[in-house]
């Protein structure tokens, strides 16, 4: 049994290997200089009437003084604010099956699967993937759905029309669960979950020390199936962080216990209450993702509240919003509106949805910010991007320019003149 494990293992490395950090056949090598905008860089102060320069599907320059090549395709941005490509933290576009009664590719049977990635469950021709970067948004981030270890999260940006040239990392966050949901795996106790993740980690590492004996079956019995092991080992070793969802203030402190014992780099998602301890999120240095509007009270957090997020900024955390609103996932620039409605300064809410996510999830050295070197997501906005008064005219994957028409605009164009009846 322990060979035939061994050998799962080798085929889903196998079948992972084929999924490219970014497929230099998604980058475009057409030369674009984004010329007299508002520019907002996120990793340093704006630019009036700035200038960025796109060269491979790279951006090459960002400044008010960039000198453009000659033959490049001058885009005029004159009066128009310029961001990074918004990303999505919470996002599940091409993994919901639209008209499907909530059907979903995001998860597994079994509490412990953390070798799980949804990243062939990803569908490039989703019509809502479109419907998304009208929102501005051009990278998602997308968990998978399970009550306590579900999977492995993927990166994706949003334009693309195979997998292959679409996904960034296929593992970018191990995801676990400690709310009310996850005691079932623990026995029916919230202390018992946490023995069962105590023993995970645990035994991971025991596995990696001594794979030879494991391999001649002279070790005790594990936790989990080998695969399921190993998984857990890119999060142990802080080359992954891990994704906690923890919203009520007993789970919030519990997630920072393991934070503490194994040394892990970790976000902490949902986190209705975190505002009640701000000053310890703080100080382990753990970013929370969490939905700005959340203020109902409910049994995972009855202390919700709308100034959550500006509470947990002024403590110094790392605030991610990953929520959208009514509208949809494109709604996300909305609701980081809601968080400067409610105390967040305007910059730290752009910086939640561009550099604040790339960076919690190993990303920030090519995305979330418009600087040499880093990937050309670039949104060209006719006014300011958390406003309604503000939409996205041009929009930049990887160097590209994408199509904003989507099957809402085909029918908005169709239905627009309505066709005489005669009686």
């Amino acid at each position: 049994m322990k060979a035939m494990r061994q050998g799962d293992e080798g085929t889903r490395r196998l079948l992972l290997s084929v999924l490219v950090l970014v497929s230099p056949g998604m980058l475009s090598a057409q030369t674009i200089a984004i010329t007299g905008g508002t520019v907002y860089p996120v990793s340093g102060p704006r630019i009036e009437r700035g200038t960025v320069l796109i060269q491979n599907g790279r951006v090459a320059a960002v400044g008010a003084n960039v000198t453009i090549p000659a033959g490049a395709v001058r885009v005029d941005a004159t009066g128009k604010w310029v961001t990074p490509g918004l990303i999505h933290a919470g996002a599940g576009v091409g993994l919901n099956v639209s008209g499907l009664g909530g059907f979903s590719e995001r998860g597994v049977q079994g509490d412990v699967t953390p070798s799980f990635s949804p990243a062939e469950g990803f569908n490039p021709a989703e019509p809502e993937i479109a419907v998304t970067r009208t929102g501005g948004i051009t990278t998602g981030v997308m968990a998978p759905s399970g009550a306590f270890m579900p999977g492995r999260a993927i990166a994706v940006d949003l334009a693309g029309d195979r997998l292959e040239d679409m996904v960034i990392s296929p593992g970018v966050a191990l995801i676990v669960n400690l709310g009310g949901q996850s005691r079932n795996a623990g026995g029916g106790s919230r202390a018992g979950t946490m023995a069962l993740i105590r023993r995970l980690f645990a035994d991971a590492q025991e596995y990696d020390r001594r794979r030879a004996d494991y391999r001649r079956d002279q070790i005790q019995e594990l936790a989990a199936p080998a695969r399921e092991l190993e998984a857990l080992l890119p999060a142990l070793r802080r080359e992954t962080p891990v994704v906690i969802n923890a919203s009520r203030e007993m789970d919030i402190r519990n997630a920072l216990r393991l934070v503490g014992e194994f040394r892990l780099r970790a976000v902490l998602a949902g986190a209705s209450e975190g505002w009640k301890v701000a000053a310890e999120i703080a100080q382990a240095g753990v970013p929370v993702a969490l939905n700005p509007t959340q203020d109902i009270p409910s049994f995972e957090g009855l202390g919700a509240r709308l100034d959550n997020a500006t509470l947990l900024r002024e403590a110094g955390v790392e605030v991610i919003i990953a929520a959208g609103d009514g509208g949809g996932e494109r709604g996300l620039r909305y609701q980081a509106g809601n968080a400067v409605r409610n105390g967040m300064s305007w910059d730290d809410a752009l910086r939640s949805i561009t550099l604040a996510p790339a960076t919690a999830f190993g990303l920030g050295d090519r995305y979330g910010s418009l600087e040499a070197g880093k990937v050309a997501n670039v949104v060209i906005w006719s006014g300011d991007p958390l406003d309604f008064v503000g939409f996205p005219e041009k929009v930049y994957v990887r160097g590209a320019e994408t199509s904003l028409r989507t099957r809402e605009t085909e029918l908005l164009e169709r239905y627009r003149q309505l066709p005489v009846v005669y009686r």
